[in-house]
């Protein structure tokens, strides 16, 4: 069986939900399971639905309401018949919505923002899988739910894989082709998870994981996995072939195209990722598969932005220990920080952080209990692996460089614009 992950840009409008049935008469679909992610930038709005709830906005109901306009704009240019069932489906989905946002009583806004921005996945998915089967391709709609079984982490959850693998294997038929949901999961109450940003990539693999799938296809706007990304960097290049040890650590240090936690359960089971694009879906795009000889021959650029320089230093000049180190990254842990680069001294102890679910404040009053600190916002992490000088000047030109670290394959720049 094949598994096959669209996100939100394939899916964008009507036009692209059309590409999408195309790329399938193109390439076959049968013996397929297709992950779908929200539709355009439908989690973006959904978090600007959940920003006006806690904030007991009065542009609650217009946010929520854009979506729907949003989503019902496709279901017109898709379908003729406005009496289709595929709209009281997706209406009713709605109302879900409305109905949890009036009666939902938690104050944590993690398991309140899993509730509220899956619907972009269930109303992505039933749309496409309504389109497909009017269009002849037949299709069995799952709700993800049902099968990838998670911890209580709300919107970062732990897979329970032994209780996934099981369901998954119980109630997938390799013979069918199949449309579920990127990005969601549930707890054992049932509740809805989700497995971190953009986490329908790991979607997919905990798929082919669990049904021993012969690949998994990622299809994106781009020909493959690019050395660059092209939105910073210009003469990007496609890299034909990487090997997984590759492409894990170019998703570690921030590479877009792949979600981090795909490629393990990948390559635990030597199944090949393809990235190709639904632009051109007879290219070959990029294969990731074993082999250490598949290294790229140039230099691969990565770029994180947004993020923050975080210095530490001992009140009285003592030095910064192993039990300094150790209590600090339980506190990175607890805050939930993702820490991206390290460097340390003597007295001095410096990291560069995403601080994703806006805790650095309280972290910083924290740690201010019994370091000195002082921090730089909104900098730039830029990694290059196999880098060269050239490469290196590319990135360092015109900008203030805070911190520089290298390893034998790895240049790391910390930036101010």
């Amino acid at each position: 069986m094949r598994i096959f992950k669209f996100g939100g840009a394939s899916v964008k409008d009507a036009e692209g939900v059309k590409n999408v049935a195309s790329v399938l008469e193109k390439v076959g679909h049968q013996n397929t399971l297709l992950v779908i992610s929200a539709m355009g930038k439908t989690t973006n709005a959904l978090e600007v639905v959940i920003k006006n709830y806690f904030e007991k906005s009065n542009d609650l109901n217009a946010s929520i309401q854009e979506v729907r306009k949003y989503h019902n704009q496709i279901l017109i240019d898709l379908f003729e018949d406005e009496e289709h069932n595929v709209f009281f489906a997706v209406n009713s989905l709605f109302n879900d919505l409305e109905y949890f946002i009036r009666s939902n009583k938690s104050p944590n806004y993690n398991f309140v923002y899993d509730q509220v921005v899956s619907f972009g996945e269930i109303v992505s998915t039933t749309i496409v899988s309504y389109y497909f089967n009017e269009k002849g391709l037949t299709n069995i709609w799952l709700d993800v739910r049902n099968f990838i079984k998670t911890d209580v982490t709300y919107r970062d959850a732990n897979v329970d894989w032994e209780e996934t693998q099981k369901l998954i294997q119980e109630g997938v038929d390799k013979n069918k082709l199949y449309i579920t949901q990127g990005f969601l999961g549930s707890d054992s109450n049932n509740f809805t998870t989700t497995l971190g940003r953009e986490g329908s990539d790991y979607t997919a693999a905990i798929f082919a994981y669990c049904l021993n799938a012969e690949s998994v296809s990622i299809w994106k706007d781009v020909p493959g996995v690019l050395n660059a990304d092209p939105r910073y960097f210009e003469n990007a290049v496609l890299l034909n072939q990487i090997s997984y040890r590759e492409a894990i650590e170019l998703a570690f240090y921030g590479a877009t195209v792949i979600h981090p936690k795909t490629l393990q359960p990948l390559q635990r089971k030597e199944i090949p990722l393809y990235v190709k694009s639904f632009l051109n879906p007879l290219l070959p795009g990029t294969s990731v598969s074993k082999g250490a000889d598949l290294e790229p021959q140039t230099s691969c650029f990565i770029v994180k932005k947004n993020q923050l320089l975080l210095s530490l230093s001992s009140l009285d000049f003592s030095f910064i220990m192993e039990e300094n180190i150790s209590e600090i990254f339980a506190l990175f842990h607890q805050y939930k920080m993702k820490v991206n680069l390290i460097q340390n001294s003597a007295i001095s102890f410096s990291v560069c952080i995403e601080d994703k679910f806006n805790n650095f404040e309280e972290l910083r009053n924290h740690l201010a209990k019994k370091f000195k600190v002082s921090f730089n916002e909104n900098v730039s992490l830029y990694t290059i692996r196999h880098f060269n000088e050239k490469s290196a000047a590319t990135v360092e030109t015109g900008k203030t460089v805070l911190l520089k670290q290298i390893s034998r394959e790895t240049l790391q720049i910390v930036t101010k614009e």
